[in-house]
């Protein structure tokens, strides 16, 4: 047995934060907050009950970020130099 951390969040090339989902449970993950958003979108109106889906779909973006804190690299600042040819506004 290995004791390395699978990485389902890989840290970001550019910036700060994670990239996209390297592993089919990650992919899960972020399908179900997707849906779990949309689900209480399509149930909760948020026109009046605006409070009821704040919390809810902060509770649901809480519970994303502490999966992406436990399952993810350690996010942390990178920055890349860009090469010449690449920053040009027009070729």
């Amino acid at each position: 047995m290995t004791d390395k951390k699978t990485v389902w969040f890989p840290a970001k090339e550019n910036g700060w934060g994670w990239g996209k989902p390297n592993t089919w449970q990650g992919w899960l993950v972020l399908v179900l907050y997707i849906a779990t958003v949309a689900v209480v979108s399509l149930t909760v109106d948020p026109k009046v009950e605006l409070l009821k889906w704040a919390v809810i779909v902060s509770v649901s973006t809480l519970v994303l970020l502490l999966v992406y804190l436990w399952k993810g690299d350690a996010p942390n600042w990178k920055w890349k130099p860009i090469e010449k040819d690449k920053r040009k506004w027009y070729k």
